[in-house]
């Protein structure tokens, strides 16, 4: 069996799958496109693969592990093989995430943004500190990693609610689907927080209509997929006072453009697409497993291509 790796940090990953796999499958040849150069394997593991790396597998090919979560650059390639594609589904990402999210709704809810402006100002006033039950959270998207979110932001003692595309049930969260749902959530969220995948039914989902829907002094925090949000509709609405700010980890175009007047704006947190990095080791742990499971001829989880994740 035959394992290609192209992906960042190809060593890394093929070091941490030799190590997981090698004591059951010693016989896995687990090589890099550094090494090897582009050819046809029986498993490949990638990120943002070439299309001559796809066009060149044949039919040993049994299966493709994306180094992780979001898939919407693989989907997006032509001629993808037609075989089963498996994304990292937390592999250490959902806590990395959870953090992200908890800093951005607490630099908000702990008045930071105000006492940032009083620091240029050299201006020393206390700002009376809000109650934690008028600071209602929103998850945009359950899956693995919003879920986790919505766990670890009630545990902070805030009220937390969740959408997803279809209905959905978690233990102590608010759940809503659907367009009626969507507008619900947002109507009633202090915060948001969007971890949606990018497909087509949620390209744009946050413009500058459901953006409006969210009550007054509201904060946005993007960590799923830049195409979620259009960016211009929420810079005028922070412009316009209606937002009180956000944190913005991912965006349509990435980098984002030096000239775009999200970097300049104080009341928005730009990063660069950092929320959760992939734990190689975490990820390995995942794909040995799942790779262990094909060989025994049992199911795994992967993507619907219906949905995109």
């Amino acid at each position: 069996m035959r394992i290609l790796i192209h992906a960042p940090e190809a060593q890394r990953w093929q070091a941490a799958l030799m190590r997981e796999l090698h004591p059951s499958l010693p016989e896995a040849d687990i090589v890099t496109t550094q090494d090897v150069g582009e050819g046809p394997a029986d498993l490949l593991v990638v990120w943002k693969p070439t299309a001559s790396l796809l066009a060149c597998q044949d039919v040993s090919l049994k299966a493709i592990f994306n180094a992780g979560a979001g898939v919407d650059a693989l989907l997006s390639l032509p001629d993808l093989p037609d075989v089963p594609i498996v994304r990292l589904r937390d592999a250490g990402m959902g806590m990395l995430m959870a953090d992200y999210a908890i800093y951005g709704l607490l630099h908000f809810y702990r008045d930071m943004d105000h006492y940032q402006r009083q620091q240029i100002d050299q201006h020393w006033q206390e700002q009376p500190l809000a109650d934690r039950s008028d600071w209602r959270v929103g998850i945009l998207g359950l899956g693995t990693l919003g879920q986790i979110c919505a766990r670890r932001i009630s545990a902070q003692g805030f009220e937390v609610q969740g959408w997803s595309r279809s209905p959905k049930h978690l233990e102590g969260i608010d759940t809503h689907h659907g367009d009626e749902g969507l507008t619900t959530l947002l109507s009633t969220s202090r915060v948001i927080v969007s971890l949606l995948p990018d497909t087509t039914e949620t390209r744009w989902l946050l413009n500058a209509q459901r953006l409006a829907q969210l009550p007054e002094g509201a904060v946005v925090i993007n960590a799923g997929r830049g195409t979620i949000l259009d960016p211009d509709a929420l810079l005028a609405l922070v412009e316009n006072g209606h937002l009180r700010g956000a944190l913005l980890d991912v965006f349509p175009e990435e980098p984002l453009p030096v000239q775009h007047p999200l970097w300049q704006n104080p009341r928005v947190i730009v990063t660069p697409h950092v929320a959760a990095p992939t734990d190689v080791n975490a990820g390995a742990r995942q794909f040995a497993a799942d790779i262990l499971a094909l060989t025994r001829g049992e199911p795994i989880e992967t993507v619907d291509l219906s949905t995109g994740y």
